[in-house]
């Protein structure tokens, strides 16, 4: 039978269901795939995509997300293709688009997540899966209380150039829920930043990600330098940037990293 599914960007597509040939190019949508139990209908997926690793290790690589390999995509003949406006390339969507249903999500916000794998769950015959998934994240959530006022936070996902996660991000939103203020918050998206600007900002921490940048305990030092008064911490940008699965993870980590940076 055919279905139909209007995606996060508006676009209407319909395809066999259920479908039995999935190709993922976002790594915490291709880990929601697998909590779904679609291990047998998983055919392809990014060099990134590490979750779970007893299974992605089987799987056809189809290269990274922003540099995907069409010609290889083609050849395994999906008849799903799951993407992300942010962390795909749009001429490479567009390229697929032409060939395959492909079912794109727009992540903002938790209610954007929640709304993401409850659809992606239904247009793969896992629909009771994705409303139990999302009633976990949900209740886990709704435990987590963090102390009020929120202190001020910069996030930082790159350097060389410095660059930090700003408003219009998911792993702004993701701040907030935690408990933070971002003090970049009124920049947009990604922006590059330098030292100076940090220091005028005073943030109480400076939160380094384990992704895409790979920080580490030896770049506390820079970043003391920078903003002496600061606390530096390492946090694993899987729990404020991964937007599938892994969320049923993120509030028990919040609550250990929040005891964390009131030491």
């Amino acid at each position: 039978m055919l279905l139909q599914s209007t995606d996060q960007l508006g676009n209407s597509i319909e395809f066999n269901f259920p479908p039995k040939r999935i190709v993922s190019l976002v790594p915490s949508q291709t880990e929601l795939l697998f909590d779904l139990g679609l291990n047998d209908e998983v055919i392809g997926l990014t060099r990134f995509c590490i979750h779970p690793t007893e299974y992605v290790k089987d799987k056809a690589k189809i290269g990274g997300t922003k540099k995907f390999d069409i010609e290889k995509i083609k050849s395994l003949q999906p008849d799903l293709i799951i993407g992300n406006k942010e962390e795909n390339y749009k001429e490479g969507i567009i390229e697929l688009q032409k060939h395959f249903p492909v079912w794109m999500s727009d992540i903002f916000t938790l209610a954007d997540s929640y709304n993401m794998m409850k659809e992606v769950a239904r247009i793969t015959d896992r629909e009771k899966a994705g409303e139990k998934l999302v009633d976990e994240i949900k209740n886990s959530f709704a435990d987590y209380v963090h102390p009020a006022p929120a202190p001020n936070c910069a996030y930082f996902i790159w350097r060389k150039p410095y660059m930090v996660a700003a408003n219009n991000t998911f792993i702004n939103h993701m701040l907030g829920v935690f408990g933070v203020k971002n003090v970049f918050e009124n920049a947009n998206r990604y922006p590059e930043i330098n030292p100076v600007t940090l220091a005028d900002l005073t943030p109480r921490f400076i939160f380094l990600s384990s992704e895409p940048y790979s920080f580490s305990e030896k770049h506390f030092d820079e970043f003391r330098a920078f903003c002496p008064t600061a606390k530096v911490v390492l946090v694993d940008g899987e729990m404020f940037s991964w937007y599938g699965s892994r969320l049923k993870l993120s509030a028990a980590y919040f609550k250990e990293l929040r005891i964390q940076i009131e030491r």
